[in-house]
């Protein structure tokens, strides 16, 4: 079954793309979600007609992305984060904070554009950047500890530990000592 995207569907195609799928997931989901409509000759016709007026609007669109993708070329983007003493970051770098520094930078790029992996170690990454179905850029992204990281620990002093005594040991130590000092005494005479 032919259908023809009204938006962009993950895993499928992108708006105005006329694509095959299989008759259930047409008349089941894209057509009544909105997604699609059937692929007859006149949709075709129409969709033509459609996409030869919003042609110079879609090619200005395509080169507003393209300019951006252009002044993003050379950036760089570094990322602070809090890290453990060992090197481990609390929690993980994720598209929010590049977005961020991004606009700190002047770039207004929407955190839904930007793909990057899991980013749980300090280092050197790579954050992908989808401004148009055919523009993308690619940039560096550098994370950065708040604070330099401890290369060793410094050793713990050890506190002196506490034995166990037990009152018959006590005892007998009392009673050495008190026969000792009992020994070192000059003797009284009568």
């Amino acid at each position: 079954m032919e259908i023809i995207l009204k938006e962009d569907v993950i895993g499928l195609g992108y708006k105005h793309d006329i694509v095959n799928v299989k008759p259930g997931y047409g008349r089941n989901y894209l057509i009544p979600q909105g997604k699609g409509v059937i692929a007859s000759e006149s949709a075709k016709k129409q969709l033509a007609e459609e996409l030869k007026q919003k042609a110079k609007k879609l090619e200005k669109i395509k080169a507003d992305a393209q300019a951006i993708a252009d002044k993003l070329e050379g950036v760089a983007v570094t990322v602070v984060v809090k890290v453990s003493s060992n090197g481990t970051i609390y929690g993980s770098v994720n598209s929010v904070q590049i977005a961020d520094e991004l606009s700190k930078l002047g770039f207004d790029i929407d955190r839904k554009l930007i793909s990057i992996k899991d980013v749980k170690t300090v280092g050197e990454h790579k954050a992908f950047i989808r401004l148009h179905k055919e523009v993308s850029v690619v940039i560096p992204v550098t994370v950065v500890p708040d604070a330099p990281i401890a290369e060793e620990p410094a050793p713990a002093v050890e506190a002196p530990v506490a034995q166990p005594v037990d009152a018959a040991t006590e005892e007998a130590a009392d009673e050495a000592e008190v026969l000792e000092a009992i020994d070192e005494a000059p003797l009284a005479e009568a």
